[in-house]
């Protein structure tokens, strides 16, 4: 299972933050307001830092599903500090670590420094022409700048080394390392002021998102068809609709002869072979509205397969669609956007689920403008189609195979 690691920058400007651990070990790079999304396998570890002209700053430590079935978070200043860092589990704020005005405390302690600790730290504490501090060296490389940080920081995040080698570390140094409650998507939250996570992280301002892994374990490729995996904890049932026709740019979708229909057992994927002739969708059982992955196992210019995520018919769920070829192309979005929808972008299936009305129109009325507003909002036509036309991303995968994930 997995889960997600939402990284926001609250500040003006890009920042660049190193990932350890997960992205291919890729830095990123967000822009002011924006978050990125990291998949994070459950028994995973890894770290997200700041990078501040090119020097570590501060981090968040992060393991999946650790001991006991629990997420283990901090926030270290060890390698140094340029900005302000908080980590959580997302909705719950009884689990952050870190300062969010670190910088700041840090800023004012300096000001208040007495020529003792300004001589001792001349070497290691940076400042601008107004002599505010802009960043500091890595605090494991100064005891005395160790000994200055817990003036105003300890216990709010990890400043010393802890307890390594045969040494205890200091008790609120490792204290840091408690465990979270049980295993949730986390919080990653950088400003250079209040690094106080956003209010809600139920469904963040998307940048980009890192395709899901895919355990081929269960689910190999086995020639021209989909790999289709459920992350919910229960079992689904998937239904293939291949269209009545097919045109330049426009199909005939069937609506009432599914084939095949799949069942799903929770947190597991299958492959499902299917004709290269195959021109159609797979969407969560057979009611509207549902989210639709479309696609084409063989493409008549270019013999690939090709699909995208629509959400024209509706939305009960996130879903992502990726190339199976090793090429790396990967579109949709992973996060729920039905559960805190107005009521006004809300159409119930027949059976009672909860879902986002059509943004298109069908036999059930006309489009849906509260739904266009909100999914736009959320998600972007980038990531899905809303209103059809152009601006989603097509993802194209050579061997005829694609892997389509159902949240």
């Amino acid at each position: 299972m997995s889960r997600n690691i939402f990284v926001t920058n609250l500040s003006g400007h890009d920042q660049e933050f190193e990932v350890h651990g997960w992205n291919n070990n890729k830095n990123i790079t967000i822009g002011p307001g924006q978050t990125f999304t990291i998949n994070a396998p459950d028994g995973s570890s890894g770290a997200i830092i700041a990078l501040h002209d090119g020097h570590e700053g501060e981090q968040a430590e992060i393991t999946k599903n650790g001991w006991g079935g629990n997420d283990f978070i901090d926030l270290s200043n060890i390698v140094g500090a340029g900005g302000n860092m908080t980590v959580q589990q997302v909705n719950n704020p009884a689990t952050r670590k870190g300062d969010p005005l670190f910088m700041q405390h840090l800023n004012d302690a300096w000001h208040r420094a007495d020529a003792g600790w300004r001589q001792a730290l001349e070497l290691c504490v940076h400042r601008d022409n107004n002599d505010n501090v802009t960043r500091i060296d890595p605090i494991k490389d100064w005891p005395a700048l160790e000994n200055f940080v817990r003036t105003f920081a300890d216990g709010k995040t990890y400043i010393g080394v802890g307890a390594w080698n045969g040494s205890p570390g200091n008790a609120n140094d490792n204290n840091q390392s408690s465990a979270a409650q049980g295993n949730t998507d986390i919080q990653v939250t950088y400003n250079d002021g209040d690094a106080s996570p956003p209010t809600s992280q139920s469904a963040p301002s998307m940048q980009f998102i890192e395709p899901p892994q895919h355990d081929i374990s269960t689910a190999q490729v086995g020639g021209p068809g989909i790999i289709l995996r459920n992350h919910r904890t229960e079992p689904q049932t998937y239904a293939f609709y291949n269209n009545y026709w097919n045109g330049n740019g426009t199909a005939g979708a069937n609506f009432d002869k599914p084939d095949p229909i799949i069942t799903v057992s929770a947190n597991d994927s299958v492959f499902v072979p299917l004709p290269t002739s195959f021109k159609g969708r797979v969407q969560r059982g057979t009611l509207l509205p549902a989210t639709w992955a479309e696609f084409q196992i063989s493409a008549d210019n270019d013999g690939a397969a090709h699909g995208d995520i629509s959400l024209q018919q509706g939305c009960d769920g996130a879903a992502t669609i990726a190339s199976t070829d090793g090429s790396g192309r990967f579109n949709g979005f992973q996060h729920d956007i039905v559960s805190a929808a107005p009521e006004a972008a809300v159409r119930y299936k027949s059976d009672g689920t909860r879902a986002l009305d059509t943004t298109v129109g069908n036999w059930n009325g006309g489009p849906n403008l509260a739904a266009i507003e909100w999914e736009n909002e959320q998600v972007g036509q980038r990531r899905a189609y809303i209103v059809g036309g152009s601006g989603t991303d097509d993802v194209a995968s050579a061997n005829k195979c694609l892997a389509v994930d159902f949240y």
